[in-house]
């Protein structure tokens, strides 16, 4: 099989393609014949030497594919079958035209979608389901603030958290990328280039502030982060993007208003967690998706020999929602 390789850890000229033995599927596993597979900023933390795979994932990059299942492994269950169209949290190796997935981190592809549309639910709504309804727990009527509201994640986030019956706010870069969020069903969007996003979350809260805060920044936000929390709030930590050192932080605050911090990180995780999480997701959010009240949003595609220009394009940071690789 062609697959992307990465030479030695650095610049995206640093993948290439190369030919590879196609993956032998584990027990519980099975084999997708990838026709398509998402970018995500976990692949780019890799290729640069950063965020190792856990201990038994591929080496390849690739977190999130859609496809056909071509065969099976030892144990796995009844579904998905072979022949069945599947999109899959992968552990690794999804820039590849074949990929092993646990058969229980598998999902459907919604009702009219194509490859494309389906290699990019994944990473960004496994993610955020964990993330605001396993761990936040939101509820319905609460506030939300999402950093980074334009990209895959943010643009996932603002669409589950209306989902929830929640009220979601977002940070943006731009007055382009605050119209979508808007669009998407974003409360408020902050430019947080002009605007200081705390000031505004005060007086869009009446000064009570927001129940849940999903951040992407780390450090730089920390201080901030917690002045934005209602009292009880939950502020809960998915990425570093902004560095992970933190100074200055008022952290009286988190016992006097009785604030919760959580870190999470989900690639590490077991097949266990991943496929409660993805019965939640089939039980609520994919009847959304099928009915189109809710839907990925596609900044681009690129087909799997031009995959460092995607990873150009992502580290730019000019994207609003997803790059997705076409191995079709």
């Amino acid at each position: 099989m062609r697959a992307v390789i990465v030479r030695e850890p650095g610049a995206p000229e640093s993948m290439v393609l190369a030919d590879l033995p196609l993956p032998v599927p584990g027990p519980g596993e099975v084999l997708v014949r990838v026709q398509a597979a998402g970018v995500n900023r976990p692949d780019l933390m890799q290729r640069k030497g950063l965020y190792p795979p856990p201990p038994g994932a591929s080496p390849l990059l690739g977190l999130e594919i859609a496809g056909e299942v071509v065969g099976k492994g030892p144990d796995a269950a009844d579904w998905p079958a072979i022949g069945t169209p599947v999109c899959a949290l992968a552990n690794g190796g999804g820039y590849a035209e074949y990929c092993a997935v646990p058969a229980g981190q598998c999902l459907p592809w919604p009702d009219g979608f194509d490859a494309i549309r389906a290699a990019a639910l994944p990473e960004t709504f496994f993610t955020v389901w964990s993330n605001l309804v396993m761990t936040a727990h939101v509820a319905a009527g609460e506030t939300v603030l999402i950093h980074g509201g334009a990209g895959g994640i943010g643009t996932a986030a603002i669409q589950t958290v209306r989902a929830l019956g929640a009220v979601p706010y977002v940070t943006v870069g731009s007055a382009d990328k605050a119209a979508l969020c808007r669009k998407l069903g974003a409360e408020a969007a902050i430019d947080y280039r002009e605007e200081d996003f705390v000031a505004r979350i005060d007086a869009l809260t009446g000064r009570r502030g927001v129940d849940v805060v999903l951040d992407v920044i780390g450090g730089p936000y920390l201080d901030r982060n917690l002045r934005c929390l209602a009292p009880g709030g939950r502020l809960v930590i998915i990425a570093l993007q902004g560095g992970a050192k933190a100074q200055e932080v008022g952290v009286g605050r988190i016992l006097t208003r009785h604030l919760t911090v959580a870190g999470t990180t989900l690639r590490p995780r077991d097949g266990a967690y991943k496929a409660r999480v993805a019965k939640g997701l089939r039980g609520t959010l994919w009847p959304k998706l099928s009915d189109g009240t809710i839907a990925p949003l596609i900044h681009a595609t690129f087909p799997l020999a031009e995959v460092v220009e995607a990873h150009k394009l992502m580290e730019s940071g000019s994207h609003s929602g997803k790059i997705v690789l076409d191995l079709r």
